[in-house]
């Protein structure tokens, strides 16, 4: 039977409209003729048709609002609404970035305190709001790192670090400045491998980029080490702060080592996640690398009272239009007011409680192993799906399984060097409850893997859509939706 959003089309009645527009305020101009296009077969449709079209569409959508997301590496928590209501105020949607200083002295004042905030937070001496994401934040460390290198007068040096259980981004923004990546590999504890480290650093590298918690969900015991190693060989050490939610409150990078690090304000701080944006990459850096921040940054003039736009001395310039996403930073600002300090630490502290538990009753099941299950995790685990008495099921079968049981599935598939990933964060916002549910979905399909194999290899049969042939929908798209009468596959 069909569905009544396949047939929306058929729906359309000749002259029919949804809308009633108001006489325009400003002078009617014509459309350029190059952007009508009257074969365009839109359907016309009164506004209860379309309102309930796109609402049905709406619920279709898996969201944080809806269920459990427990993509790992991305922090997907739930964002409070209070964030959006403060973003939402008119001092801050009414301004706009070239306006006079004196006229936006509030928004202003609101990115001074949240560069000073993230700065003590992660134990930094400068920071720049400007980048627009993470991998962009990752691409002005290093270019900031650079900066530094060739103002010491060592234009020699161009390799940089990155360990194997590092974000796979590292190795792209890497190569995006023009430089070349290394990988380093890790060893049996999940760590950096020491000596493959110490084999590597010459005066060609300009440093490494560390993730820290990993992409394994581990803490790096030896960051000390590795930090220490790296600045005796004349390089400088970045850390890729995508997974602070684990540790902040608890330990600060910049008093491990760490010179330069990006801040994920649409994770780690709870701003709304996912769907290509919207990002923010703050950078933080130590007292040496504050003089190439990009610019401007927002300074306090004591002596008057007032905020002003200040350029760092030897600033590797402008990185992003304006002064970054400014909404993002708002949202950003008050998710760390409202927790403060001790807020802020708990929410790390039962992250990582949240994961343990998870990784603990995952153990307990047997059916998915877990590759460095011997040490406590952070913020996420790392299972594998690869269930004793199923080896025709994989990890994609798993993941489609679970969107049967009305949950999001986890990231797969990576980190690259665990075979059959399944990484799993469950955030600081997911109780008890939600977890078991889970937990008692991957028991159940472990069971079907052995008993009902090919329910898992058809997985989703209970979604809106089946499971899609996703290596011809790559290569092949279907970009527009025709009318029912003349589509065409």
């Amino acid at each position: 039977m069909m569905k009544y959003d396949d047939y929306i089309y058929d729906l359309s009645t000749p002259g029919r409209t949804g809308v009633d527009m108001p006489e325009p305020d400003v002078p009617e101009t014509p459309i350029p003729a190059e952007f009508v296009r009257d074969e365009l077969p839109l359907p016309e449709l009164s506004l209860v048709q379309a309102t309930r079209h796109y609402l049905r569409l709406s619920q279709k959508n898996y969201a944080v609002d809806k269920g459990f997301y427990p993509l790992g590496s991305c922090t997907m928590k739930y964002n409070p609404k209070v964030n959006e209501w403060a973003a939402r105020l008119p001092g801050f949607t009414a301004i706009h970035p070239l306006q006079d200083p004196h006229t936006v002295q509030g928004a202003m004042g609101l990115m001074y305190d949240l560069q000073q905030m993230i700065a003590e937070i992660a134990g930094f001496d400068a920071v720049s709001l400007q980048p627009a994401a993470g991998a962009h934040g990752e691409f002005t460390g290093v270019l900031i790192m650079r900066a530094a290198q060739l103002a010491r007068g060592e234009t020699q040096r161009h390799k940089i670090l990155a360990p194997d259980s590092a974000h796979g981004t590292n190795p792209a923004s890497t190569a995006m400045a023009g430089f070349t990546a290394v990988q380093i590999p890790s060893d049996k504890d999940g760590n950096v491998d020491i000596e493959a480290l110490k084999a590597a650093l010459d005066d060609e590298v300009i440093g490494i980029m560390i993730t820290n918690p990993n992409t394994l969900g581990l803490f790096e015991s030896n960051i000390v080490e590795v930090c220490k190693l790296v600045h005796e060989a004349g390089g400088l050490v970045y850390g890729d702060g995508a997974n602070l939610n684990a540790i902040m409150g608890v330990v600060r990078p910049g008093d491990l080592g760490i010179d330069v690090m990006h801040f994920n304000l649409h994770k780690t701080f709870s701003t709304p996640h996912g769907g290509g944006g919207p990002g923010s990459g703050p950078v933080g850096v130590v007292a040496e690398l504050a003089p190439f921040l990009p610019g401007p940054i927002v300074d306090l003039k004591e002596d008057a009272g007032e905020y002003v736009w200040k350029q760092p001395a030897q600033s590797i310039g402008r990185i992003k239009s304006f002064h970054g996403n400014f909404g993002v930073m708002v949202k950003a600002y008050t998710y760390i007011r409202m927790h403060g300090a001790a807020g802020l630490r708990e929410v790390s502290e039962t992250a990582v409680l949240n994961a343990n538990y998870i990784q603990a009753r995952i153990l307990q099941m047997g059916d998915y192993p877990i590759p460095y299950g011997h040490r406590c995790c952070k913020h996420e685990t790392v299972a594998q799906g690869k269930i004793s008495g199923a080896e025709d099921i994989h990890t994609l079968d798993i993941a489609k399984r679970l969107i049967d049981y009305d949950f999001h599935p986890p990231t797969i598939y990576f980190p690259l060097i665990v075979h059959e990933a399944l990484m799993i964060e469950p955030t600081e916002t997911e109780d008890k409850e939600t977890i078991d549910a889970f937990l008692d979905a991957l028991d159940k399909i472990a069971d079907e893997a052995r008993e009902t194999p090919e329910l898992l290899h058809k997985a989703p049969v209970n979604a809106p859509t089946r499971r899609l042939d996703e290596v011809r929908a790559a290569r092949h798209p279907i970009l527009t939706r025709l009318p029912s009468a003349t589509a065409t596959q």
